[in-house]
């Protein structure tokens, strides 16, 4: 779902807007900061047991015209392993994990431009972990370092107050805690990276 939704809104943005994104020295002097978050938050509208509880802010700063950093604040939590690669068995419901995990934290991202809008960055995320069973009753607590690479493209919008980016992603969990043993025993059939992760992040530039 979240898929369709990033091809839709990149299709509309690309037939209406210039791409031109790189920004110049004047306008990172004038504007260096940013505010914005991803519209993987439309998930948490689908009508569905499961939906993640999804919230991101992501707190940014040029240093250059090729370089970003920022600070994300995220809030989810999933039902089955993050490993689980695209196909039937990612909404196997057999493939859940016995309740869910809820996880809260903050990630360090650093963007670096390649050529024009097209950029490539690395997102580490300490992410602390909270194990709910089916009851609802929290069982156990962990942690976790959740790192994503990302590629995409960053359009500006509306004389660059706005922009987008679409992208594509691998995320890899190098470091966890361990987990409840009925937990554990689910997400050791997969495997620590995942290969393909659409992105759609949005923001204002100030």
């Amino acid at each position: 779902m979240i898929l369709k939704v990033s091809c839709f809104i990149f299709i509309v943005f690309l037939s209406v807007t210039k791409v031109n994104a790189q920004y110049t020295t004047e306008e990172i002097k004038n504007r260096p900061c940013f505010i914005g978050s991803t519209a993987f938050m439309l998930m948490n509208l689908i009508p569905d047991d499961e939906s993640p509880n999804f919230a991101q802010l992501n707190l940014g700063y040029r240093i250059s015209p090729n370089d970003a950093i920022s600070l994300e604040l995220k809030t989810w939590r999933y039902f089955e392993p993050l490993g689980i690669p695209y196909g039937k068995l990612k909404t196997d419901p057999n493939e859940n994990f016995p309740g869910f995990i809820r996880e809260k934290g903050f990630a360090v991202a650093y963007q670096r431009f390649l050529w024009k809008g097209l950029y490539s960055s690395i997102h580490v995320m300490n992410a602390w972990q909270d194990f709910i069973n089916e009851d609802g009753q929290k069982i156990d607590t962990g942690f976790q370092i959740f790192n994503t690479y990302r590629v995409g493209y960053h359009i500006k919008l509306f004389k660059g107050n706005f922009f987008i980016e679409p992208s594509i992603a691998i995320t890899h969990r190098p470091y966890h805690t361990k987990m409840p043993t009925e937990f554990k025993n689910m997400d050791d059939k997969w495997s620590k990276l995942f290969f393909g992760e659409p992105g759609l992040h949005f923001g204002f530039n100030f």
